[in-house]
């Protein structure tokens, strides 16, 4: 989804300047009436420096309504709903190709008789404030999901880092023992004769032929073998050192009632923030994005105003070109306004028509012919998938 948003001198009226556009383009782009209203302009300099922060909005707002979009397309990829992604990227209710479209600008909301600096700090404002609440958000349901992934981990990993309750029973250690203990390791499946081969003379004081297989996975035994408390550390040290897993662990009737009742705890948190982020993203989703378009409508004013001078006479226009005719709109509409640009519009336009060799251009003809972002009239992009495939 890509957009020009355009402006040319109207010439004494605009709907005539728009028929022409639309007219010349109808083959290759469809072409809309940006509606743009007259603000209080001010001063020349405060409009130049105006310009200058538009710019830096420009892509502040485009990173956030970029952020926003894939944090909805991730949520809705983990099945949090029904649906494709681009059905809950709206505007205003509107999908954000029709929003574009008949964009009208919201004077409930943004004022025309507040000062250009005033409406684009609320626009900053509004913005910024979305942005900081959700960082918050987002942190806080990463920060669950992190928890919860780790305790179901713990429930479904291999042998060498899932939870032991319920699969060790009492009857598999040694309790209420005043100098014995059992450590429970887990060993490589192809290491199963390496450890009964080693495990009694790790240290001392491992009782012989103690060690017992409680569980198996397809990667790893879980054995448990009986020592003396006295050298319980000093055996677990030893037996890390041959690549077995000493699990720390201790035997508790009620650890695994609280263990399924910390997951069912962490799986409704983790539940309730993700909903919570949808929720938040769908609707600031929206509120980024009508703000990025009444942006793009300021700066279409402002450049309009530096570019053809005052009185206001000029026409403005959505324009989306149809698939493999970039090109072929970005000539047309240089060749009907190449002229706007003095020197340095001719000469793109002729440069673009094969009619005057580079050779033929001054220097600084060639420089500005050669700046892919120049253009002889005013014109803005916008460029936004809203696939998220």
């Amino acid at each position: 989804m890509k957009y020009l948003f355009v402006s040319v001198p109207a010439l004494g009226n605009k709907q005539n300047t728009f028929l022409n556009i639309r007219g010349k383009l109808s083959e290759y782009a469809l072409t809309y009436a940006f509606n743009v209203p007259e603000f209080k302009i001010g001063t020349l300099d405060a409009l130049v420096l105006l310009s200058d922060d538009l710019t830096k909005y420009d892509t502040a707002f485009e990173q956030s309504v970029n952020k926003l979009a894939d944090i909805l397309a991730n949520l809705i990829k983990s099945d949090i709903t029904n649906g494709h992604v681009r059905e809950y990227m709206l505007a205003n209710d509107k999908p954000v190709e029709e929003y574009i479209s008949t964009f009208q600008w919201n004077t409930m909301k943004y004022r025309t008789d507040k000062s250009l600096q005033e409406i684009t700090a609320t626009l900053s404002q509004e913005v910024t404030s979305i942005d900081n609440v959700m960082k918050t958000k987002l942190n806080a349901y990463t920060q669950s999901k992190n928890t919860l992934t780790t305790l179901q981990r713990k429930e479904t990993g291999n042998l060498s880092v899932r939870n032991l309750n319920g699969i060790v029973k009492k009857e598999h250690c040694v309790l209420n023992s005043e100098y014995l203990t059992t450590v429970f390791v887990a060993v490589p499946r192809s290491a199963y004769k390496q450890w009964f081969n080693k495990y009694e003379t790790l240290t001392q004081m491992v009782v012989p032929r103690s060690s017992v297989k409680i569980a198996e996975d397809d990667e790893y035994g879980l054995f448990s073998v009986t020592l003396f408390q006295r050298v319980a550390e000093e055996f677990s040290q030893k037996a890390r050192e041959e690549k077995f897993i000493v699990r720390d662990f201790k035997y508790d009737e009620d650890a695994l009632k609280s263990q399924k009742e910390e997951l069912s705890e962490a799986e409704a948190v983790e539940k309730e923030q993700q909903l919570e982020l949808f929720r938040l993203s769908r609707t600031n989703f929206g509120e980024v994005f009508t703000s990025w378009i009444h942006l793009k409508a300021l700066r279409v004013f402002v450049e309009s105003v530096l570019r053809y001078g005052l009185p206001c006479n000029y026409m403005s226009a959505t324009i989306a070109a149809k698939p493999k005719y970039e090109e072929k709109v970005d000539s047309i509409l240089v060749a009907q306004y190449g002229r706007l640009g003095g020197v340095h519009g001719q000469a793109l336009a002729k440069k673009n028509n094969g009619g005057q060799q580079h050779e033929e251009l001054l220097d600084h003809d060639l420089q500005a012919v050669n700046d892919n972002s120049y253009r002889p009239y005013v014109q803005f992009e916008l460029e936004f998938d809203s696939e998220r495939n």
